[in-house]
């Protein structure tokens, strides 16, 4: 009975906990300006897993394709052998780059086998250079094609709290303006709007944080095929100046 008085007692006063309401209930009850903000963060958090699962299956695809290239690469010694077990890796980096360089390299010694002297091709190692620039062009379209949809994740990592923040002040600024025409001081008249406006906040940190995480992992992982293809580029140059330009 005692207990029973003092709830009460608390309704009373105003004191009393008010109903849990639950998120979907929070959002439907926020302003239309809160809802905008709400409904693009949970767009840009969509598309930012859709990306991620992309990417992440694309990356793992090109590191597997490339280490098995590089595995036929040291294991077969003819080199037209090597394209057409390169032209079944078509998510392969390293053979993508390996194509551009050997087509390069069957272009050049065809054109010296067609000149006599052949001196055009052999001073200076011009044809080396022919192969080099080939094999950096195709690294940097492999680079390219890897990179595409980071963009994305790095604008929806920095962007997408600021725009939570925004929802959030947004709203807080119409909560206390309805506390002024409510003409009440109670934390009552305010939770909600405030509960209504941090959920913004809330949703944006929840778009960023796996975008950025994800865009820190896919750069580092690009970063390492990147490597691999420039080791290789070097190695191939190396074999081509050895066995094709003496």
């Amino acid at each position: 009975m005692a207990s029973l008085w003092f709830l009460r007692l608390l309704a009373q006063d105003g004191l009393a906990a008010s109903p849990q309401h639950g998120i979907l209930d929070l959002v439907r009850g926020s302003g239309p300006v809160v809802q905008f903000i709400l409904y693009l963060l949970i767009l840009f958090s969509v598309a930012s897993w859709g990306i991620i699962v992309y990417k992440f299956r694309q990356l793992r695809r090109a590191k597997r394709e490339s280490e098995k290239f590089i595995d036929v690469f040291w294991e077969r010694r003819n080199l037209s052998s090597i394209h057409e077990a390169s032209r079944d890796l078509k998510a392969c980096p390293v053979g993508q780059v390996f194509r551009s360089g050997y087509e390069e390299l069957v272009r050049v010694s065809r054109t010296k086998k067609e000149n006599s002297s052949g001196e055009a091709l052999t001073t200076e190692l011009g044809g080396v250079e022919n192969v080099s620039r080939a094999m950096k062009r195709a690294t940097s379209v492999e680079i390219t094609r890897l990179e595409k949809y980071l963009t994305f994740l790095a604008t929806t990592a920095s962007a997408a709290p600021f725009i939570g923040l925004f929802g959030t002040v947004w709203g807080i600024m119409n909560a206390f303006r309805g506390l002024s025409v409510t003409h009440s001081s109670s934390i009552q008249a305010v939770a909600p709007g405030i509960a209504e406006a941090l959920i913004a906040t809330a949703v944006g940190l929840a778009a960023a944080i796996p975008a950025l995480m994800a865009y820190n992992y896919f750069v580092q992982q690009i970063r390492v095929l990147s490597a691999e293809m420039d080791n290789f580029s070097h190695e191939f140059l190396n074999i081509a100046e050895r066995h094709f330009f003496k």
